[in-house]
């Protein structure tokens, strides 16, 4: 299918796929609360703050993406442009968490019945790298590592996508550290590359061994822009080092992507 008009049907079953993600439909407590409140708190004293889900700036228990609706809403203007255009390549995320961007991909496809891309997932599945102060100062002081709760096996976010119906043969894992599985990952073209991998050393991995993948047309998005200094520093010291100067486009208070010429 080389077009994205699309119709009444593929626009509610989408946004009923963003909101499952989300978890907008049970309004689950914010995990900021319950780890400071305990376990009795989750039952006496629940709370759903909508405006934070909205713009993906809680920590929610329950959903599988906290990316909120404004960058899915992003993810969804990339797809169907590059449908809709015919640009080439695959899609992919570095760094996946639970899966629910990657799966909101591999439902855009399905929903405008295309069959030709891929829909990539590169991560650790065992959280984020002790920081490289050496190699890397803009990490030094990083404590990613140490949070339990970024580190989701491939089982757990494999048994994800069965619940939603989309794991089968166009959607791919790249298992281990980006340094190790990027440089001769499975894949001639990209038509969106989505980073989300909060660190210095890791964005810049990301973008030095995919970027010059993406499709002249493609799009690059980068989910922790606004978020991490860290990150932000890697973005523009790769486009300075590269010469890339197509502008950077807001998404919400953290995201940010540009198109590449």
């Amino acid at each position: 299918m080389n077009t994205c008009s699309g119709d009444a049907g593929q626009a509610a079953y989408l946004d009923l796929l963003k909101r499952s993600l989300v978890n907008w439909l049970y309004h689950d407590i914010e995990r900021r609360e319950l780890l400071r409140l305990g376990d009795y708190a989750l039952v006496k004293r629940p709370s759903f703050d909508a405006n934070r889900r909205q713009i993906g700036r809680d920590f929610s228990v329950q959903a599988h993406t906290l990316v909120g609706f404004e960058r899915l809403d992003n993810i969804q203007y990339c797809v169907e442009t590059v449908i809709s255009e015919g640009i080439a390549g695959d899609l992919i995320e570095t760094g996946v968490w639970r899966g629910g961007s990657c799966i909101f991909m591999r439902g855009l496809l399905k929903a405008y019945g295309v069959t030709n891309r891929t829909v990539w997932l590169a991560d650790s599945f065992q959280g984020l790298p002790r920081p490289n102060e050496q190699q890397y100062p803009d990490d030094k002081g990083a404590t990613f590592h140490e949070m339990d709760v970024l580190a989701v096996p491939i089982e757990s976010v494999k048994e994800i996508f069965e619940r939603y119906g989309l794991l089968d043969d166009q959607v791919g894992f790249l298992k281990g550290w980006f340094r190790e599985t990027l440089p001769n990952a499975p894949i001639e073209k990209l038509a969106v590359l989505r980073l989300d991998g909060d660190m210095y050393e890791s964005t810049m991995d990301v973008l030095r061994n995919l970027y010059y993948r993406v499709s002249a047309g493609g799009f690059v998005i980068v989910d922790d822009y606004g978020a991490y200094a860290a990150c932000r520093k890697a973005v523009h010291d790769f486009r300075a080092e590269h010469g890339v100067s197509e502008p950077i486009q807001e998404i919400d208070w953290t995201g940010v992507y540009w198109r590449k010429r």
